[in-house]
């Protein structure tokens, strides 16, 4: 199969609704309270977007965006466990090829305008040792570190282990390889912090 403007992935299932014991035991759960934290977002390459030069090749792991999979999924015609995963290096915002793994080096490439972004902890400081403030709400996600170079990050000045700061709401999470990142358009970045030299 050759595509001219979308990846295509293959699937077993849109939503990731078992869990497995340490002695092998799998457990089903129930995603009916919170389907979006387990929606499926990786898959392997069927076929990349050959009217673009993506470096993707069939095989690698393709990480998308979770609407690649919302209500009963962007399906392939004729085919029940091939998905559409749209691709437009010129806007992010159309794109939903967010990173790919490459199956022959291992190594994780972002794609077409996305960044991963390291969550930031920010420490919270106490008024006193004796006193501890309890908040009843989150303090939105301000910082985060760059995880991984990309040339449309590099045109900005930016590079990998960077500290950008991001808009509110701009914290939306994706597994790669287990670790969690923030996967954000190269478009929502704030600032770039400076390194402080003590001279």
């Amino acid at each position: 199969m050759k595509t001219l403007d979308i990846f295509v992935v293959e699937l077993e299932k849109q939503i990731d609704d078992t869990i497995k014991t340490e002695g092998g035991l799998e457990l089903y759960v129930d995603t009916r309270f919170n389907e979006f934290q387990h929606r499926i977002t990786e898959g392997p390459v069927v076929s990349a977007p050959i009217k673009h030069n993506t470096g993707v090749k069939e095989g690698d792991t393709l990480y998308f965006h979770h609407l690649v999979v919302m209500n009963e999924g962007q399906m392939l015609t004729g085919d029940d466990n091939h998905y559409i995963v749209q691709f437009d290096p010129k806007q992010t915002i159309n794109n939903q090829a967010i990173a790919y793994k490459s199956k022959k080096s291992g190594h994780i490439h972002p794609l077409a305008g996305w960044s991963l972004m390291e969550p930031i902890e920010v420490e919270k400081e106490k008024p006193s040792e004796s006193l501890e403030v309890v908040s009843f709400s989150d303090t939105p996600v301000k910082k985060a570190k760059v995880a991984f170079d990309a040339p449309w990050i590099s045109d900005l000045g930016v590079k990998k282990g960077d500290v950008i700061g991001l808009p509110k709401n701009r914290d939306y999470e994706i597994t790669i390889e287990g670790k969690n990142y923030f996967r954000v358009r190269t478009e929502d970045f704030l600032y770039v912090e400076e390194e402080v030299h003590n001279d």
